[in-house]
């Protein structure tokens, strides 16, 4: 009966040896997933390509290994805002998860009123406008100034 065990016991374990060394040989093939900072430098390039598709892909990839980032938050509003067809209920979810971890992300203060200006309601991109005028410390951060000049051009088309 022992012997029986042990022969048992060595089959056993020249099995699992085997597959051990088989496994790591068929690991070595499986491609390494990309780095959420990888992900994002994608998505910005697809951006200036206005590949939307490509770029959401990215960052929802990205989203899924780092979901309280406020910059793929951001990223991805502005890529769905941007569509041929925006989403702007989308978008405006994204801006205010990035806020929501940053209250102070001036990118999705921008934004986000941008988003408020193609919703038509001017009064909330007045709102994001003055907070962005409080984080900004000034009237000449680069986010403060477009968003100025989008809400002037609203105006002068409205």
């Amino acid at each position: 009966m022992r012997k029986t065990i042990t022969l048992l016991i060595c089959a056993a374990a020249a099995s699992l040896g085997a597959s051990s060394s088989f496994a790591a040989d068929f690991g070595s093939t499986v491609a390494a997933q990309p780095s959420t900072n990888e992900r994002i430098a994608k998505a910005r390039e697809a951006i200036k390509n206005k590949d939307w598709q490509k770029s959401l892909a990215e960052l929802n990839a990205a989203a899924k290994v780092e979901p309280r980032n406020p910059d793929i938050h951001t990223l991805l509003g502005f890529s769905y805002r941007k569509q041929a067809i925006p989403d702007l209920p989308r978008a405006f979810e994204h801006y205010k998860m990035a806020l929501s971890l940053n209250p102070q992300h001036k990118g999705a203060l921008e934004y986000l009123g941008e988003a408020y200006l193609m919703d038509k309601k001017p009064a909330e991109a007045e709102k994001s406008l003055a907070r962005l005028e409080k984080v900004c410390g000034n009237k000449t951060c680069e986010e403060y100034a477009d968003l100025s000049k989008a809400m002037a051009d609203y105006e002068a088309g409205n």
